[in-house]
């Protein structure tokens, strides 16, 4: 295991981020299937519209996503997850220049351009498993990384995801994957547990009570939590109905040292961030 003390800033753009306090990344989706808000910002003005409204509420990041990992969500072209993604972060950037965005993908060409047209962080849901020029692109572009745990692929994740130890095996993942990652000289890693990504109830929930653990890697944590199935299985709804068990499930995050949230609705994030602090203090780390 790596343990180490734990480095709190992130540089995008040679801009100095300082994740001790807690930031909100805002979901802006150009997909037409993810499960919550697919469609929604299918145009390029609709989704300059929701990131404008998610940097007036407060997001620090903003995260351009163009292939759906729902499970059991149609393939996607590389061409068209570019077509999709590029035109969105070119406009988002012209607009706000000084806005901080993360291209939600998995592939290493997909983030190339994206960088390339505006965007400054890569957020990978599968960790370079499935694109093995992921780590080198990475290095290269010499961008903060996220890097997401998940068992299978998004096709084959909710197929009996079965583990031994839930929390030993993601930190012991994790801690290869910085090894291979600082053998490149990539420094900025933000590594983010997968809820929902090859996970039973039981499992999420193991692991969001035990989010402080992840701090022993020394890289900031964030958490996807965001109206997703272990919040309205739970509480019998759907993501619709799933914004209250999703502040809920922040808070506790928050408070088992989530550095980033991820989420669809970022005023009430910001106004989880704020009581937490007021309350705790920036992290303790």
């Amino acid at each position: 295991m790596l343990i180490q003390n734990q480095k709190t800033t992130i540089n995008c753009k040679g801009k100095l981020i300082d994740l001790k306090t807690p930031i909100v990344m805002g979901i802006v989706n150009v997909t037409p299937d993810s499960f919550y808000d697919g469609g929604k910002n299918n145009s390029v003005e609709n989704a300059v519209n929701q990131a404008e409204k998610h940097l007036n509420e407060g997001a620090t990041i903003l995260d351009v996503g163009g292939y759906s990992s729902r499970p059991g969500a149609d393939n996607v072209s590389e061409q068209e997850e570019l077509e999709r993604v590029i035109p969105v972060i070119k406009a988002i950037i012209q607009e706000y220049p000084e806005s901080i965005i993360s291209i939600d993908t998995f592939r290493s060409k997909v983030a190339s351009k994206a960088i390339e047209s505006g965007a400054s962080i890569i957020n990978d849901i599968s960790a370079g498993d499935m694109d093995n020029n992921m780590f080198n692109t990475v290095a290269d572009l010499n961008v903060p990384y996220i890097m997401m745990h998940m068992q299978g692929t998004p096709e084959t994740m909710q197929n009996n995801p079965t583990y031994k130890n839930i929390i030993q095996e993601i930190t012991n993942y994790f801690s290869e994957k910085i090894n291979a990652l600082r053998k490149k000289g990539v420094n900025d890693i933000i590594i983010d547990p997968g809820f929902g990504f090859g996970k039973t109830l039981e499992h999420n929930y193991k692991t969001l009570d035990n989010l402080n653990h992840f701090q022993l890697l020394g890289v900031p944590v964030l958490a996807g939590l965001s109206r997703k199935s272990m919040i309205y299985k739970l509480l019998n709804t759907n993501a619709k109905g799933a914004l209250n068990g999703t502040i809920a499930a922040n808070t506790i995050a928050l408070h088992n040292g989530a550095n980033i949230l991820r989420v669809h609705d970022v005023k009430e994030a910001v106004e989880c961030v704020k009581i937490n602090l007021n309350i705790y203090g920036t992290h303790d780390i």
